[in-house]
């Protein structure tokens, strides 16, 4: 749920990350094929409670008119909450609060994966998957990357955070963090960036600004468009792509999808996702490639392999 100003931008958005998640599922081997859905507010405009409830009954109508084809989670805008309000209306949602039988907020298994991928791309950079004095920009700290900074702090990595909401800054002084702007923390001298919150902050601007060694984050869409990914590593900056990185959170669902649900067995396979960029690295440097091409590439084998 998001402020567009018009349905093109709306509309292209939720092409893009739909894009991504179907990348996202057939990385991770999910049996999922990946799908996205955005609910569009007019710019300047507030809703209301009662509005925001019609809206996400609306949406739950839309959900169910496609009779499972597409199963709707939490995400930007949203709380498992909402997912309760869209569940009155159609079964197909996931992420339902626990005490409704769901497996609640998956933020905490998307930043479990990130801090997964930080450390996989760490080994690979710099020899050691160890955070320990790793000097980490988190840009974002939302639901998603207030965890990661948590989980970044508890592994003794040096932290510098950075939000748009200034109200979030107590969250540096709780984790002995340093606190800047989000303009300035793209160009902060680290070791690495972790973009979690909207994408599209990688791109021909800033790429050259860029201070840092390694970049993994959770937020979508992160390249600006698919040829930023060479200029990345002409500048000798470690990707992790975005869509192997954040998958936490649909691989948690489709845990709770599979029936039975164990938040234990969950955990471990979001883990996984390091050895699946391992692999994207390996991969990538075997083929001479961008780590952006060897894991589409991966995702398209998998996806050619799920239609035989």
């Amino acid at each position: 749920m998001w402020t567009y100003d018009d349905p093109r931008a709306a509309l292209g958005d939720v092409l893009r990350l739909s894009r991504a998640m179907t990348y996202k599922a057939a990385v991770a081997d999910l049996p999922l094929g990946g799908g996205k859905g955005v609910i569009m507010i007019p710019p300047h405009v507030r809703l209301s409670r009662e509005r925001r409830h019609a809206a996400l009954l609306d949406f739950a109508d839309t959900v169910e008119a496609v009779d499972g084809a597409y199963i709707t989670a939490e995400d930007v805008g949203t709380s498992s909450r909402d997912m309760t309000v869209i569940g009155e209306r159609t079964s197909h949602v996931a992420g339902l609060a626990r005490s409704r039988g769901g497996s609640g907020d998956p933020s905490s298994f998307t930043a479990l994966g990130i801090e997964s991928a930080i450390r996989a791309s760490c080994e690979r950079a710099f020899g050691t998957d160890s955070l320990r004095a790793r000097s980490v920009c988190v840009i974002g700290t939302g639901h998603v990357g207030s965890r990661v900074a948590k989980r970044c702090a508890r592994a003794g990595a040096k932290l510098l955070l950075a939000d748009v909401d200034a109200a979030k800054r107590p969250l540096a002084e709780q984790l002995g963090a340093r606190w800047t702007t989000p303009e300035r923390a793209l160009e902060a001298e680290v070791d690495v960036l972790a973009p979690c919150a909207l994408g599209g902050v990688l791109s021909e601007e800033t790429v050259p600004r860029l201070r840092c060694r390694v970049i993994a984050g959770a937020a979508n869409n992160q390249l600006s468009d698919d040829g930023v990914a060479d200029l990345l590593a002409t500048r000798g900056i470690l990707w992790a792509p975005d869509f192997v990185a954040n998958a936490g959170g649909i691989i948690n669902i489709a845990e709770e999808l599979g029936g039975g649900y164990d938040a234990a067995v969950a955990r471990r396979r979001v883990r996984g996702i390091a050895d699946t960029l391992r692999q994207v690295f390996q991969d990538s440097d075997s083929s001479g490639a961008t780590p952006l091409t060897a894991a589409m590439e991966l995702a398209r084998r998998r996806l050619a392999a799920a239609k035989d």
